[in-house]
C-alpha cells in the first residue's frame, strides 16, 4: 500500500513539498495500523522507523532529516539547521530555511500547523492542542520564521487534520479555563446532546493566525475522531477502549 498523504495549496508552491498523513501505507499493526509516527508509543522503533522512512521518501529526503520533536504542549520554538543528534529536544514547534530537512507536527486530535513564507523560503511546523494554541505556539512559531527574515505579510498556513467540534466535550472547567483568559473565547464552544460544552479546537486555532496577521490560511475539513479508518485518535481509541494510540505525522520542506 503506498503512503497516502494530502496537499493544500496554500503550501504549494515551487521548492517547498509536503504532507499532511494520514494512518495508511506503513507497517505498523493492531491499533497502530499503519502508519504510525509516533515513538512515544508503544509500537516497536522498527515499525515506526520504517514507516519515517517512508513518510521521508515521499517528501523527497532521508529519515535522518525527517525531525520531529518530543512535544510537551508548550510555546516553545526551535530554529533548526541540521538533524538532532541524540534523543529529541522538548518543544512544540519547528523553523528553518535549510534546504533538505523536513520539519514535522506530531498528531492524534490536536493541530498540526505548516507554515511557510513562499518568497523568503522560510518554514514552520508547529503542535497546537488546546493547551499550547491557547498559550501561542502559533504566534512564536510565527516569530521564530519573521525572526529568519520572514514576512508577516508572505506567511501562509495551513491547519492539518484534528478533532472537529461535534466530537470534542469537554468539561465547564475547560471552557472557564478559556472565558478567564478572554470572555470572547466563548464562542468557541456550544453545549453537547450531553449538556457538556463542545470545543471548536479548528476554528480557536484559525482565529489566532487571524489575530497575529496572517491573511492567508485554511485548515483541512478532516476529523481525527470521526475518520478512525483514516487517522489516529487518542479519544476514539480511549472511548473505544484500543489502548494506546498512533500519531499521525503532518510535515513540509524546502528542497535541496
Amino acid at each position: 500500500m503506498s503512503v497516502l498523504f494530502k496537499k493544500h495549496e496554500l503550501l504549494s508552491h515551487d521548492g517547498i513539498a509536503h504532507g499532511f498523513f494520514g494512518r495508511q501505507g506503513g507497517v505498523s499493526e493492531g491499533q497502530y495500523e499503519s502508519l504510525n509516527l509516533g515513538k512515544g508509543s508503544q509500537d516497536s522503533t522498527e515499525n515506526v522507523t520504517e514507516n519515517r522512512t517512508r513518510v521521508a521518501k515521499a517528501l523527497g529526503t532521508s529519515e535522518p532529516k525527517l525531525l520531529s520533536l518530543s512535544q510537551i504542549h508548550s510555546t516553545e520554538v526551535l530554529i533548526v539547521d541540521a538533524p538532532f543528534a541524540g534523543t529529541p529536544p522538548k518543544a512544540d514547534g519547528l523553523v528553518t530555511k535549510t534546504p533538505g530537512l523536513a520539519i514535522s507536527a506530531l498528531a492524534a486530535d490536536c493541530g498540526p500547523v505548516l507554515f511557510c513564507d513562499p518568497q523568503a523560503q522560510i518554514i514552520g511546523a508547529c503542535h497546537a492542542g488546546w493547551r499550547g494554541a491557547l498559550a501561542g505556539v502559533t504566534t512564536e512559531t510565527i516569530r521564530a520564521m519573521e525572526s529568519l527574515g520572514a514576512s508577516r505579510n508572505n506567511i501562509h498556513a495551513v491547519l492539518g487534520p484534528c478533532i472537529s467540534q461535534d466530537s470534542y466535550e469537554v468539561g465547564h472547567d475547560y471552557r472557564d479555563t478559556f472565558v478567564a483568559e478572554n470572555e470572547a473565547h466563548d464562542r468557541f464552544f456550544k453545549l453537547g446532546p450531553k449538556e457538556k460544552p463542545h470545543f471548536d479546537l479548528k476554528r480557536f486555532i484559525l482565529a489566532k493566525l487571524r489575530k497575529d496577521g496572517l491573511t492567508q490560511i485554511d485548515a483541512l475539513p478532516d476529523c481525527t475522531y470521526a475518520q478512525p479508518e483514516a487517522y489516529f485518535s487518542y479519544r476514539y481509541n480511549t472511548h473505544h477502549n484500543l489502548g494506546n494510540y498512533g500519531r499521525n505525522i503532518s510535515a513540509i520542506m524546502l528542497k535541496a
